[in-house]
């Protein structure tokens, strides 16, 4: 991690993790949507993101939503955490 503000790494990260997140479940929709349902993945996703259901839009739009969130509150919460060890053990 290049030395800066904590601020800054937290923005990087945070958008970083977010947008992987979110194309990694849109992929995942897709390939749900296109795969035989033996091959589905909906049964991961379902109780990792609240008021997800597979096949509605209200559903699909909150596993979007809260795929996108769960990359900010990775960031949020590792990279302080990183700084912290990275300082007490370098």
């Amino acid at each position: 991690m290049v030395k800066g503000s904590i601020k800054s790494s937290i923005f990087a990260w945070g958008w970083t993790l977010s947008v992987f997140l979110l194309v990694s479940y849109l992929l995942c929709i897709a390939f749900g949507a296109l795969a035989p349902e033996r091959f589905h993945m909906h049964e991961a996703w379902a109780p990792l993101l609240p008021w997800f259901e597979w096949l509605t839009l209200s559903g699909f739009l909150a596993g979007a939503v809260g795929s996108f969130l769960y990359g900010w509150y990775i960031a949020l919460v590792a990279v302080p955490l990183y700084r912290f060890f990275q300082a007490r053990f370098s």
